[in-house]
């Protein structure tokens, strides 16, 4: 009975200490270039320089690879080699090179941005070695530069899920995508971003990103906002998951209708980052198996389409100065596994992506393609046989 009793607390103390595990999205080190070896006075050797310290960005990482990787939160370089009489100049220490995952931002102690790696193995130098010993130096070896910097983590995405909790993200994620979220009916069964993959028959694949729900009061980090919503900055494409119930946090706060909560969301965006709702956007409302959906349905459908104008009847504090508009309004229930209808989900989601893209690279490109054609043109004018 003793020995059931340590094997029942042991796996009771390993439980715990999985629920404790967390999704790491910012990481802080101290990195310090490596010291210049130091100079030889009499024959006016010169000390190697110090190491330097680069981030660089790997595909395939995480941020809690990348903690359980170092040994320390303390990085320094390799110091510079000193100068002798059998190397009079001596060798730079190696640099020491921190890899992370696509998508971190860089910042010092005092929040100054140093850096974005949004492309594999872009590179960022964040502590240079210091000069190795010479005249200048009185022929004694520099310090490295050496501070704190925070990697902050924002998930590349071409969709990003935005809901309250209970709304359905994972369980369209579930079905779009070869992910395994948490799915329950109660609320906050994601405690943690996850991405999925959605794979189409010609290969093409499209990255979704599921995030916790949001709450009133998200842009003022209540409920951990900002540690979720900066995470739809890199996406293409905002998907609002909503319940056509509405939605209900507990018995201590306002029950809303589906139409506030898309509000509130439009709200809670527009005061976090408004440029956000620049974005391409499309709605699914979520649970039309639950009773009078289609009423509801009915109802709402014109406002969704114009939501401008349900917002001038909203309380002041509720309304949104940008409206976001919807490209597509989807109504389905995604519990009932309806394969036409999440094929059909999959496909205007590509149309829109593909149509997005097109856009962006007309706008990039456009000025381009027609100064081009416009040489192309002289050209063949000047060097084509005129016909008489």
């Amino acid at each position: 009975m003793v020995f059931l009793t340590r094997v029942l607390a042991y796996a009771k103390n390993y439980t715990r200490k999985y629920l404790r595990s967390r999704f790491i999205d910012t990481l802080r080190l101290h990195v310090r270039g490596g010291t210049g070896g130091a100079g030889l006075s009499r024959y006016g050797g010169i000390g190697g320089a110090g190491g330097n310290i680069y981030v660089v960005a790997k595909d395939g990482l995480t941020l809690e690879s990348v903690a359980q990787t170092l040994k320390s939160k303390r990085i320094t370089a390799e110091p510079g080699s000193d100068s002798s009489a059998r190397g009079i100049i001596g060798l730079a220490g190696k640099d020491k090179i921190i890899t992370v995952p696509r998508g971190v931002v860089i910042y010092n102690q005092n929040e100054v941005l140093l850096g974005e790696l949004n492309e594999e193995d872009s590179k960022l130098l964040v502590a240079r070695g210091g000069l190795g010993g010479s005249e200048q130096t009185g022929y004694c070896g520099l310090k490295g530069e050496s501070q704190v910097i925070k990697l902050d983590l924002k998930l590349i995405a071409d969709i990003g899920l935005v809901g309250f909790p209970n709304a359905g993200k994972s369980t369209f994620l579930k079905a779009v995508s070869n992910a395994k979220p948490k799915i329950a009916d109660y609320p906050f069964t994601t405690i943690r971003p996850k991405l999925g993959i959605i794979k189409y028959s010609d290969l093409r694949e499209i990255t979704v990103a599921d995030l916790p729900g949001l709450i009133e009061g998200a842009h003022m980090n209540i409920g951990m906002g900002h540690k979720f919503l900066k995470h739809i900055e890199r996406t293409k494409l905002l998907l609002f998951i909503v319940d056509i119930q509405g939605f209900q946090l507990s018995s201590k706060h306002v029950r809303r209708s589906c139409l506030d909560t898309v509000v509130l969301l439009n709200k809670e965006i527009e005061l976090y980052k408004p440029d956000l709702l620049k974005m391409p956007a499309m709605i699914i409302i979520n649970k039309l198996d639950t009773d009078n959906a289609d009423s509801i349905l009915k109802e709402i459908k014109p406002a969704l389409q114009d939501l401008s104008k349900y917002v001038s009847t909203c309380p002041e504090e509720m309304q949104p100065e940008q409206v976001v508009h919807f490209i597509d309004i989807l109504p389905t229930s995604l519990i009932s596994k309806n394969k036409n209808n999440i094929e059909m989900i999959k496909y205007r989601i590509r149309k829109i992506l593909d149509k997005y893209e097109e856009q962006k690279h007309a706008v990039e490109h456009g000025n381009l393609d027609s100064r081009l054609m416009e040489r192309i043109k002289r050209r063949l004018e000047e060097h084509t046989p005129t016909v008489v």
